[in-house]
């Protein structure tokens, strides 16, 4: 592979001079739930069920009905197999381009045996982008992202680390 050397902020990064990498992953990581995921989902929805009605909430009543099944139904769900590629102007994630110039920094966030590019985009309230890759292709992938944007630690937020401990 042919190298190039570029200036970024007083800082020199190595690019690789490859035109597109290509690869497919889940859209999303899911986690092994045994039957106790399943009862204490079903036992926690009763509970606040049986204490909306008590109090003669009604309308709590539904928002729970509700939550419980569109929880079920996401986590049945199995992931699709999106197609990702990266080129000199950014991130493809299907048919949505993600542009190099819409994010500040990107960092490395690893889940268990699975590995993710988290870019942090440069306005207040957009959200992050994560996408997962495969770990043959990391060091390429993580490269080409270097090349173009500076590297951050990546710290889970409350809201993600509650995910991961429900294992939603």
């Amino acid at each position: 592979m042919i190298l190039r050397v570029q200036q970024y902020k007083g800082v020199k990064m190595v690019e690789p001079k490859k035109n597109t990498i290509k690869w497919e992953a889940e859209e999303y990581i899911t986690h092994d739930k045994n039957a106790g995921w399943y009862i204490g989902l079903a036992t926690a929805g009763l509970a606040l069920v049986a204490l909306s009605v008590w109090l003669k909430w009604w309308t709590f009543t539904a928002v729970i009905i509700l939550c419980v099944i569109s929880l079920l139904i996401y986590v049945l769900r199995p992931p699709r197999k999106i197609r990702y590629s990266v080129n000199s102007k950014g991130l493809v994630e299907g048919e949505k381009q993600y542009l190099f110039e819409n994010y500040r920094a990107f960092g490395v966030l690893q889940d268990d045996t699975n590995f993710a590019i988290v870019l942090m985009p440069r306005k207040r309230f957009s959200p992050a982008v994560t996408v997962y890759f495969p770990k043959a292709q990391g060091e390429e992938i993580v490269d080409v992202f270097g090349a173009r944007l500076p590297m951050e630690e990546v710290k889970l937020d409350v809201l993600d680390k509650i995910v991961r401990k429900l294992r939603i």
